[in-house]
Protein backbone atom coordinates (compact mmCIF):
# COMPACT_ATOMS: atom_id res chain seq x y z
CA UNK A 1 0.00 0.00 0.00
CA UNK A 2 1.66 3.01 -1.23
CA UNK A 3 1.27 6.29 1.07
CA UNK A 4 0.96 9.63 -0.89
CA UNK A 5 3.40 12.44 0.18
CA UNK A 6 1.12 15.42 1.48
CA UNK A 7 2.60 19.23 1.17
CA UNK A 8 1.11 21.48 3.47
CA UNK A 9 -1.83 18.81 4.10
CA UNK A 10 -2.63 17.98 0.35
CA UNK A 11 -1.48 14.89 -0.91
CA UNK A 12 0.52 15.28 -3.84
CA UNK A 13 1.81 13.40 -6.78
CA UNK A 14 5.37 13.06 -6.84
CA UNK A 15 6.17 14.61 -10.43
CA UNK A 16 8.37 13.07 -13.22
CA UNK A 17 10.72 15.30 -15.52
CA UNK A 18 11.47 13.70 -19.06
CA UNK A 19 13.81 15.19 -21.10
CA UNK A 20 14.52 13.92 -24.37
CA UNK A 21 17.78 15.04 -26.20
CA UNK A 22 17.98 12.53 -29.73
CA UNK A 23 18.15 8.76 -28.88
CA UNK A 24 18.86 9.85 -25.11
CA UNK A 25 16.40 10.34 -22.79
CA UNK A 26 16.85 11.30 -19.24
CA UNK A 27 13.73 11.42 -16.63
CA UNK A 28 13.94 13.13 -12.72
CA UNK A 29 11.32 12.64 -10.52
CA UNK A 30 10.61 15.63 -8.14
CA UNK A 31 9.15 15.43 -4.93
CA UNK A 32 7.02 17.68 -3.69
CA UNK A 33 8.80 19.07 -0.71
CA UNK A 34 11.70 19.33 -3.02
CA UNK A 35 9.50 22.02 -5.18
CA UNK A 36 8.24 23.26 -2.68
CA UNK A 37 12.15 24.05 -0.87
CA UNK A 38 12.80 25.47 -4.87
CA UNK A 39 10.44 28.09 -4.70
CA UNK A 40 10.95 29.14 -1.72
CA UNK A 41 14.55 29.60 -2.26
CA UNK A 42 13.57 31.30 -5.35
CA UNK A 43 11.19 33.43 -3.22
CA UNK A 44 14.04 34.46 -0.97
CA UNK A 45 16.15 35.42 -3.53
CA UNK A 46 13.79 37.41 -5.32
CA UNK A 47 13.07 39.09 -2.30
CA UNK A 48 16.63 39.55 -1.23
CA UNK A 49 16.81 40.97 -5.31
CA UNK A 50 14.43 43.49 -5.08
CA UNK A 51 15.44 44.66 -1.16
CA UNK A 52 18.59 45.08 -2.35
CA UNK A 53 17.45 47.09 -5.50
CA UNK A 54 15.18 49.24 -2.95
CA UNK A 55 18.32 49.87 -0.76
CA UNK A 56 20.48 50.83 -3.64
CA UNK A 57 17.72 53.05 -5.16
CA UNK A 58 16.76 54.66 -1.64
CA UNK A 59 20.56 54.89 -0.89
CA UNK A 60 21.20 57.15 -4.06
CA UNK A 61 18.60 59.35 -3.14
CA UNK A 62 19.75 59.90 0.15
CA UNK A 63 23.58 60.78 -0.45
CA UNK A 64 22.18 62.55 -3.68
CA UNK A 65 19.83 65.10 -0.60
CA UNK A 66 23.05 64.30 1.67
CA UNK A 67 25.03 65.59 -1.15
CA UNK A 68 22.59 68.29 -1.76
CA UNK A 69 22.62 69.76 1.82
CA UNK A 70 25.88 69.45 1.90
CA UNK A 71 26.71 71.77 -1.06
CA UNK A 72 23.90 74.16 0.16
CA UNK A 73 25.52 74.58 3.29
CA UNK A 74 29.23 74.91 1.79
CA UNK A 75 28.05 77.30 -0.46
CA UNK A 76 25.89 78.98 2.79
CA UNK A 77 29.09 79.47 4.54
CA UNK A 78 31.23 80.74 1.35
CA UNK A 79 28.55 83.00 1.36
CA UNK A 80 29.14 84.23 4.86
CA UNK A 81 32.64 83.90 4.27
CA UNK A 82 32.43 86.46 1.61
CA UNK A 83 29.69 88.83 3.56
CA UNK A 84 32.66 88.43 6.57
CA UNK A 85 35.58 89.24 4.45
CA UNK A 86 33.54 92.05 2.54
CA UNK A 87 32.90 93.35 5.85
CA UNK A 88 36.59 93.40 7.32
CA UNK A 89 37.97 94.49 3.81
CA UNK A 90 35.63 97.61 4.24
CA UNK A 91 36.68 97.87 7.78
CA UNK A 92 40.81 97.09 7.01
CA UNK A 93 39.88 100.34 4.58
CA UNK A 94 38.06 102.16 7.04
CA UNK A 95 41.49 102.00 9.38
CA UNK A 96 43.52 102.71 6.69
CA UNK A 97 41.28 105.81 5.87
CA UNK A 98 41.71 106.67 9.25
CA UNK A 99 45.35 106.16 10.10
CA UNK A 100 45.84 108.32 6.58
CA UNK A 101 43.26 110.87 8.14
CA UNK A 102 45.47 110.80 11.54
CA UNK A 103 48.46 110.98 9.98
CA UNK A 104 47.40 114.10 7.96
CA UNK A 105 46.09 115.37 10.95
CA UNK A 106 49.36 114.87 13.25
CA UNK A 107 51.50 116.41 10.22
CA UNK A 108 48.82 119.49 10.32
CA UNK A 109 49.25 119.97 14.08
CA UNK A 110 53.18 119.12 14.38
CA UNK A 111 53.29 122.18 11.43
CA UNK A 112 51.26 124.16 13.72
CA UNK A 113 53.36 123.79 16.42
CA UNK A 114 56.50 124.19 14.89
CA UNK A 115 54.92 127.31 13.02
CA UNK A 116 54.35 128.82 16.71
CA UNK A 117 57.50 127.74 18.18
CA UNK A 118 58.98 129.46 15.24
CA UNK A 119 56.67 132.38 16.44
CA UNK A 120 58.17 132.78 19.46
CA UNK A 121 61.50 132.62 18.84
CA UNK A 122 61.09 135.24 16.19
CA UNK A 123 59.31 137.30 19.14
CA UNK A 124 62.12 136.88 21.67
CA UNK A 125 64.37 139.85 20.10
CA UNK A 126 61.46 142.06 19.69
CA UNK A 127 60.29 141.22 23.32
CA UNK A 128 64.18 141.76 24.85
CA UNK A 129 63.99 144.87 22.63
CA UNK A 130 60.57 145.87 24.70
CA UNK A 131 62.00 145.27 27.69
CA UNK A 132 63.04 147.89 29.86
CA UNK A 133 64.37 145.99 32.83
CA UNK A 134 66.42 143.18 30.79
CA UNK A 135 66.20 140.78 33.87
CA UNK A 136 62.17 140.92 34.16
CA UNK A 137 60.76 138.08 32.06
CA UNK A 138 58.09 138.98 29.46
CA UNK A 139 55.98 136.08 29.46
CA UNK A 140 54.76 134.51 26.08
CA UNK A 141 52.57 131.67 25.51
CA UNK A 142 54.52 129.23 23.45
CA UNK A 143 53.52 125.71 22.97
CA UNK A 144 54.94 123.44 25.14
CA UNK A 145 54.12 119.11 24.21
CA UNK A 146 53.52 117.22 27.10
CA UNK A 147 54.78 113.14 26.95
CA UNK A 148 52.70 112.25 29.67
CA UNK A 149 49.55 114.38 28.58
CA UNK A 150 46.24 113.09 28.81
CA UNK A 151 42.39 113.13 27.72
CA UNK A 152 39.81 111.98 28.91
CA UNK A 153 36.94 110.91 26.69
CA UNK A 154 34.45 109.21 28.44
CA UNK A 155 35.90 107.71 31.02
CA UNK A 156 39.00 106.67 28.59
CA UNK A 157 42.58 107.62 28.58
CA UNK A 158 43.29 108.42 25.89
CA UNK A 159 47.77 108.71 25.42
CA UNK A 160 48.75 112.14 23.44
CA UNK A 161 51.47 110.60 22.45
CA UNK A 162 49.57 109.79 19.30
CA UNK A 163 50.60 113.00 18.09
CA UNK A 164 54.19 111.27 17.43
CA UNK A 165 53.48 107.87 16.15
CA UNK A 166 53.57 107.60 12.82
CA UNK A 167 51.23 104.54 12.41
CA UNK A 168 47.33 103.59 13.33
CA UNK A 169 47.62 102.06 16.97
CA UNK A 170 45.93 98.63 17.06
CA UNK A 171 42.87 98.49 19.38
CA UNK A 172 43.89 97.33 22.86
CA UNK A 173 42.53 93.85 24.22
CA UNK A 174 39.99 95.02 26.49
CA UNK A 175 38.62 97.03 23.73
CA UNK A 176 38.76 93.88 20.95
CA UNK A 177 36.65 91.92 23.53
CA UNK A 178 33.79 94.73 23.44
CA UNK A 179 33.81 94.27 19.51
CA UNK A 180 30.45 92.84 17.97
CA UNK A 181 32.31 91.30 14.88
CA UNK A 182 32.19 91.93 12.49
CA UNK A 183 30.58 95.64 13.36
CA UNK A 184 31.81 96.92 16.15
CA UNK A 185 29.51 98.17 19.21
CA UNK A 186 28.40 101.30 18.29
CA UNK A 187 27.88 102.64 21.67
CA UNK A 188 31.43 102.41 22.01
CA UNK A 189 33.72 105.18 20.88
CA UNK A 190 36.53 104.20 18.49
CA UNK A 191 40.36 105.06 18.70
CA UNK A 192 39.24 107.61 15.14
CA UNK A 193 36.63 109.19 16.96
CA UNK A 194 38.43 109.61 20.28
CA UNK A 195 41.64 111.07 18.27
CA UNK A 196 39.59 113.24 15.98
CA UNK A 197 38.13 114.93 19.75
CA UNK A 198 41.49 114.86 20.53
CA UNK A 199 42.85 116.83 17.48
CA UNK A 200 39.76 118.97 18.50
CA UNK A 201 41.11 119.89 21.91
CA UNK A 202 44.59 119.97 21.15
CA UNK A 203 44.15 122.41 17.91
CA UNK A 204 42.03 124.42 19.90
CA UNK A 205 44.99 124.45 22.67
CA UNK A 206 47.61 125.23 19.71
CA UNK A 207 44.87 128.18 18.54
CA UNK A 208 44.45 129.94 21.49
CA UNK A 209 47.75 130.09 21.81
CA UNK A 210 48.13 131.71 18.68
CA UNK A 211 45.19 134.03 19.36
CA UNK A 212 47.33 134.66 23.03
CA UNK A 213 50.55 135.55 21.01
CA UNK A 214 48.53 138.06 18.48
CA UNK A 215 47.03 139.85 21.75
CA UNK A 216 50.46 139.89 23.41
CA UNK A 217 51.95 141.30 20.37
CA UNK A 218 49.10 143.77 19.93
CA UNK A 219 49.26 144.96 23.93
CA UNK A 220 52.92 145.35 23.31
CA UNK A 221 52.78 147.27 20.22
CA UNK A 222 50.46 150.06 21.56
CA UNK A 223 52.22 150.19 24.85
CA UNK A 224 55.16 151.18 23.02
CA UNK A 225 53.35 153.87 20.64
CA UNK A 226 51.92 155.05 24.36
CA UNK A 227 55.26 155.65 25.42
CA UNK A 228 56.53 156.93 22.10
CA UNK A 229 54.05 159.50 22.23
CA UNK A 230 55.19 160.22 26.13
CA UNK A 231 58.36 160.75 24.99
CA UNK A 232 58.07 163.03 21.96
CA UNK A 233 55.31 164.98 23.95
CA UNK A 234 57.55 165.64 26.51
CA UNK A 235 60.76 166.52 24.09
CA UNK A 236 58.06 168.60 22.20
CA UNK A 237 57.39 170.71 25.34
CA UNK A 238 60.89 170.86 25.52
CA UNK A 239 61.14 172.53 22.50
CA UNK A 240 62.77 169.54 20.58
CA UNK A 241 61.22 167.98 17.68
CA UNK A 242 61.92 164.14 17.85
CA UNK A 243 60.65 164.12 13.91
CA UNK A 244 63.60 166.00 13.03
CA UNK A 245 66.34 163.24 15.16
CA UNK A 246 64.91 160.06 13.03
CA UNK A 247 62.45 158.41 10.61
CA UNK A 248 65.12 159.20 7.87
CA UNK A 249 67.00 155.47 8.44
CA UNK A 250 67.35 153.77 5.14
CA UNK A 251 64.74 151.03 4.37
CA UNK A 252 63.39 148.56 2.48
CA UNK A 253 61.71 145.49 1.34
CA UNK A 254 59.57 144.11 -0.94
CA UNK A 255 56.27 145.28 -2.12
CA UNK A 256 53.56 142.94 -0.66
CA UNK A 257 50.01 143.24 -0.95
CA UNK A 258 48.03 143.39 2.20
CA UNK A 259 46.59 139.79 1.65
CA UNK A 260 49.85 138.30 1.54
CA UNK A 261 50.30 138.98 4.53
CA UNK A 262 49.07 137.10 7.99
CA UNK A 263 47.75 138.75 10.54
CA UNK A 264 50.51 137.36 12.72
CA UNK A 265 53.08 138.63 10.65
CA UNK A 266 51.06 142.04 10.09
CA UNK A 267 51.56 142.42 13.78
CA UNK A 268 54.45 141.88 14.52
CA UNK A 269 55.13 144.31 11.73
CA UNK A 270 53.46 147.13 13.90
CA UNK A 271 55.22 146.44 16.85
CA UNK A 272 58.77 146.31 15.13
CA UNK A 273 57.72 149.37 14.06
CA UNK A 274 56.80 150.93 17.16
CA UNK A 275 59.99 149.75 19.35
CA UNK A 276 62.21 151.06 16.22
CA UNK A 277 60.14 154.52 17.17
CA UNK A 278 60.69 154.46 20.67
CA UNK A 279 63.96 153.53 20.09
CA UNK A 280 64.60 156.15 18.18
CA UNK A 281 63.00 158.24 20.93
CA UNK A 282 64.76 157.10 23.55
CA UNK A 283 68.11 157.57 21.88
CA UNK A 284 67.20 161.14 20.80
CA UNK A 285 65.88 161.43 24.52
CA UNK A 286 69.24 160.29 26.09
CA UNK A 287 71.20 163.03 23.66
CA UNK A 288 68.78 165.91 24.72
CA UNK A 289 70.06 167.43 27.81
CA UNK A 290 67.16 166.52 29.80
CA UNK A 291 68.86 165.58 33.55
CA UNK A 292 69.48 167.49 36.36
CA UNK A 293 73.02 168.34 36.38
CA UNK A 294 73.16 168.30 40.24
CA UNK A 295 70.26 166.32 41.73
CA UNK A 296 68.81 167.55 45.03
CA UNK A 297 70.63 171.06 45.03
CA UNK A 298 68.23 173.86 45.71
CA UNK A 299 67.55 176.42 42.34
CA UNK A 300 68.89 180.21 43.79
CA UNK A 301 68.49 181.71 40.14
CA UNK A 302 66.06 181.02 37.44
CA UNK A 303 67.01 181.45 34.06
CA UNK A 304 65.60 185.51 32.86
CA UNK A 305 65.98 188.93 33.65
CA UNK A 306 66.69 189.29 37.33
CA UNK A 307 69.34 191.72 39.72
CA UNK A 308 72.38 191.29 38.85
CA UNK A 309 74.36 189.95 41.96
CA UNK A 310 77.31 192.01 41.96
CA UNK A 311 76.46 195.03 40.50
CA UNK A 312 72.63 195.01 41.79
CA UNK A 313 71.29 196.02 38.24
CA UNK A 314 68.09 194.36 36.68
CA UNK A 315 70.65 191.90 33.91
CA UNK A 316 69.54 188.59 31.34
CA UNK A 317 70.74 185.54 33.12
CA UNK A 318 71.49 182.71 30.71
CA UNK A 319 71.19 179.77 32.93
CA UNK A 320 69.99 178.28 36.28
CA UNK A 321 71.77 178.79 39.36
CA UNK A 322 72.09 175.60 41.65
CA UNK A 323 73.45 176.06 45.13
CA UNK A 324 76.19 173.32 46.07
CA UNK A 325 79.12 172.63 48.16
CA UNK A 326 82.28 173.26 46.75
CA UNK A 327 83.21 169.26 45.64
CA UNK A 328 79.82 168.48 44.72
CA UNK A 329 80.18 166.31 41.62
CA UNK A 330 78.13 167.94 38.69
CA UNK A 331 76.59 165.32 36.58
CA UNK A 332 76.32 165.78 32.24
CA UNK A 333 72.81 166.36 31.32
CA UNK A 334 72.84 164.27 28.44
CA UNK A 335 75.51 162.35 26.10
CA UNK A 336 77.78 164.09 24.05
CA UNK A 337 81.15 164.93 23.02
CA UNK A 338 83.41 167.46 25.55
CA UNK A 339 83.95 170.51 23.07
CA UNK A 340 85.33 173.23 25.86
CA UNK A 341 86.99 172.03 29.15
CA UNK A 342 88.90 175.14 30.78
CA UNK A 343 88.78 178.62 32.49
CA UNK A 344 86.52 181.16 30.40
CA UNK A 345 86.12 184.14 31.56
CA UNK A 346 83.25 185.03 33.75
CA UNK A 347 82.26 181.38 33.54
CA UNK A 348 85.15 180.41 35.50
CA UNK A 349 86.02 176.74 34.99
CA UNK A 350 83.46 175.57 32.85
CA UNK A 351 82.59 172.26 30.32
CA UNK A 352 80.77 172.62 27.22
CA UNK A 353 79.39 169.55 25.75
CA UNK A 354 77.87 169.04 22.45
CA UNK A 355 74.85 167.16 22.56
CA UNK A 356 73.94 167.22 18.34
CA UNK A 357 71.15 168.71 16.50
CA UNK A 358 72.96 171.91 17.72
CA UNK A 359 72.05 171.89 21.46
CA UNK A 360 75.05 172.25 24.21
CA UNK A 361 74.82 172.43 27.73
CA UNK A 362 77.54 174.63 29.99
CA UNK A 363 78.72 173.95 33.36
CA UNK A 364 80.66 176.95 34.71
CA UNK A 365 82.21 178.03 38.25
CA UNK A 366 83.44 174.48 38.94
CA UNK A 367 86.25 173.98 41.31
CA UNK A 368 87.83 171.32 39.17
CA UNK A 369 87.74 169.80 35.48
CA UNK A 370 87.41 165.82 35.33
CA UNK A 371 86.95 165.99 31.73
CA UNK A 372 88.47 166.83 28.59
CA UNK A 373 87.95 167.91 25.22
CA UNK A 374 86.96 165.04 22.67
CA UNK A 375 86.00 162.92 25.23
CA UNK A 376 82.35 161.43 24.97
CA UNK A 377 80.14 161.30 28.06
CA UNK A 378 76.70 159.81 28.92
CA UNK A 379 73.99 161.22 30.90
CA UNK A 380 75.03 161.19 34.64
CA UNK A 381 78.92 161.07 34.14
CA UNK A 382 80.81 163.21 36.51
CA UNK A 383 82.44 166.02 34.38
CA UNK A 384 83.62 168.18 37.55
CA UNK A 385 83.43 169.43 41.10
CA UNK A 386 80.76 172.74 42.74
CA UNK A 387 83.17 175.51 43.06
CA UNK A 388 82.99 179.00 42.67
CA UNK A 389 85.77 179.87 40.19
CA UNK A 390 85.19 183.21 37.74
CA UNK A 391 82.40 185.90 38.71
CA UNK A 392 80.36 184.14 41.75
CA UNK A 393 79.64 185.54 44.97
CA UNK A 394 79.70 181.91 46.24
CA UNK A 395 79.63 177.92 45.20
CA UNK A 396 77.60 177.05 43.10
CA UNK A 397 76.48 175.40 39.96
CA UNK A 398 75.72 178.06 36.73
CA UNK A 399 74.03 175.69 34.39
CA UNK A 400 72.74 176.74 30.30
CA UNK A 401 71.23 175.32 27.55
CA UNK A 402 71.89 176.35 24.08
CA UNK A 403 70.50 175.87 21.11
CA UNK A 404 72.23 176.67 17.87
CA UNK A 405 74.11 179.39 20.23
CA UNK A 406 71.41 181.01 21.78
CA UNK A 407 70.59 180.42 25.70
CA UNK A 408 67.31 179.15 26.00
CA UNK A 409 65.51 177.76 29.60
CA UNK A 410 66.96 174.71 30.78
CA UNK A 411 64.08 174.19 33.05
CA UNK A 412 61.96 173.15 30.10
CA UNK A 413 64.20 170.33 29.61
CA UNK A 414 64.32 169.53 33.49
CA UNK A 415 60.39 169.33 33.37
CA UNK A 416 60.75 167.27 30.67
CA UNK A 417 63.22 164.87 32.01
CA UNK A 418 61.29 164.27 35.12
CA UNK A 419 58.57 163.69 33.21
CA UNK A 420 60.47 160.47 30.96
CA UNK A 421 62.79 159.47 33.04
CA UNK A 422 60.86 156.53 33.89
CA UNK A 423 60.16 155.71 30.45
CA UNK A 424 64.04 155.69 29.45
Amino acid sequence: MNIQPTVFGKRKEPHTVIIARGDRIRHFTIRPWVAALAGTAMAVIAGGYLVATAYLVVRDDLMGAAMARQARMQQAYEDRISTLRAQVDRITSRQLLDQQLMERKVSKLIERQEQLTKRHGRLEPILERSRPDKHTAVPLPSPRPQKDASLQLRGTTVDTTILTASAYAPAPAAAVSAMRWPIRDRAQPSEADQADRLFVAINRSLRDIESEQIARVEVLAEEAYQTAEEIAQALAEAGVRPADNFGTEAVGGPLLAAGQIGPFDEKVRELDEALNTLEQLKKTARQVPIANPLPGARVTSMFGTRRDPLLGRRAHHSGMDFSGKTGTPIKAAGAGKVIRAGWNGGYGRMVEIDHGNGLTTRYAHMSRIDVGVGDKVSPGSVIGKVGSSGRSTGPHLHYEVRKSGKPINPLRFIKAGRNIQRLL
